[in-house]
């Protein structure tokens, strides 16, 4: 299967994603003795979260325009070659400030995401497009990674330096990840195929850029920031909330956000499949719904008391999202099939935008309100007022895919779709 170049593609970006979503995600895990050691607030340790999904987000539209410009293979190599130094030197830091600006470098690795959607999307057949990005997208269980691997190293390996050179504790995390990605870089390097496909090769920068006058690409950005801004806030935030407000340790935290990532990660395929099988808007909309019934009893203050009952509803939550965040890209594919890279790009920058943003709004309502509840009251709105969206669009983009030109998934024939 392997030989074929497009399942090359695939299979290498996402062990690629994978080990990138780790690293963006590692400051979920090592928050929490950091706050210990530097003696930080609620407020300080949701910017220093917040710091991490910064650079994962910011520089995703050019890196998109980048990608089809000039091809996944050399644009993703030296993506996660970037960050290795960063990660190295996190392992050293030891102030507040330093830590802060290096999550901004590290968080580059949350990136690899608009490289991977873009070059698979310029090797995979149309027909594919839905499965083959959701499967790429299922590399968000890297953050999962992390924290299956971070708290019983933080434990196992006491702080201080090994032989006076490797730190310990928290601080081996960054520089584990930093060996991983110097090899999964070498490995992407010189297993990729080439030539690559460049889909945006002989067009100017300007002429890439028109399709973000579309109201379209704003809408897809909008849902993003719901079903993967979202999903990086809870990732980053979720230990911390466990550990807080049921008193569970960091072991249990973190086993019990994974039971959030999972689904939120794993359900990517199945999401894209059957945004390829109902067509996106359809799939879109019963995502969305999901999320909308899972989201209330968790903001409803005081309902849940036990966390294994609460885990078990974030867990559907999860399932949303997951399932959601492939439908949005089938829908970005299905409106710009000739500019993923740069549309991709800005809808995935915008929608992990959120993951910035969202973790200071909980932090600074908490400190304002005292319930935790009002993170999920939030998102109970921007879950809502995607699908309202839906709702008012939706009679026009049903005639478009009943005229042909909108893609419905099936067997439906495909035109080029409306603007």
């Amino acid at each position: 299967m392997f030989d074929r170049p497009e399942n090359k593609v695939l299979a290498l970006s996402f062990t690629a994603f994978t080990t990138a979503f780790a690293v963006w995600m590692m400051y979920g895990v090592m928050g929490i003795p950091i706050r210990e050691e530097l003696g930080l607030s609620d407020t300080e340790l949701s910017w220093l979260l917040a710091a991490s999904a910064l650079g994962g987000a910011l520089p995703r539209g050019p890196i998109g325009l980048l990608t089809d410009k000039y091809g996944g293979r050399i644009v993703f190599t030296v993506l996660l070659l970037m960050v290795v130094p960063g990660a190295i030197i996190v392992s050293y830091a030891q102030t507040y400030e330093q830590l802060v600006g290096l999550a901004v470098w590290t968080g580059l690795a949350g990136n690899t995401f608009t490289v991977g959607i873009a070059w698979n999307s310029a090797w995979s057949p149309r027909e594919r497009q839905g499965f083959a990005l959701g499967v790429f997208g299922a590399g968000n269980v890297g953050a999962s990674l992390t924290k299956f691997i971070a708290p019983p190293v933080i434990a196992l390996i006491p702080a201080g330096y090994i032989a006076g050179v490797v730190p310990g504790g928290w601080r081996f995390i960054p520089m584990l990840y930093a060996v991983m990605l110097v090899v999964i870089a070498f490995i992407l390097w010189t297993q990729a195929p080439t030539p690559d496909r460049k889909p945006a090769a002989t067009r100017s920068f300007l002429a890439m850029h028109r399709p973000l006058r579309a109201i379209n690409a704003w809408r897809f950005s909008y849902y993003y920031n719901a079903v993967f801004g979202a999903y990086v806030a809870l990732s980053l935030w979720l230990p911390k909330y466990y550990v807080d407000t049921f008193g569970v340790g960091l072991t249990t935290a973190a086993l019990l956000t994974a039971s959030f990532i999972f689904p939120a990660s794993l359900l990517r395929p199945v999401g894209g499949w059957l945004s390829d099988l109902w067509g996106a808007r359809r799939a879109t909309n019963m995502f969305l719904l999901i999320m909308i019934a899972a989201v209330i009893p968790v903001s409803i203050p005081g309902l849940i008391r036990s966390p294994y009952v609460f885990a078990a509803i974030v867990f559907i939550f999860g399932c949303g999202m997951g399932a959601g965040k492939a439908s949005v890209y089938r829908y970005v594919y299905d409106f710009f099939p000739r500019d993923v890279g740069v549309v991709g790009g800005l809808v995935g920058q915008i929608g992990s935008f959120g993951g910035f943003i969202f973790p200071p709004i909980w932090a600074y309502a908490l400190t304002a309100t005292g319930i935790p509840e009002t993170m999920w009251i939030g998102l109970l709105f921007v879950s809502v007022s995607c699908y309202v969206w839906q709702l008012i669009v939706a009679r026009r983009e049903g005639r478009a895919e009943a005229e042909g030109r909108l893609f419905a998934g099936g067997a439906k024939a495909s035109r080029i779709p409306v603007p």
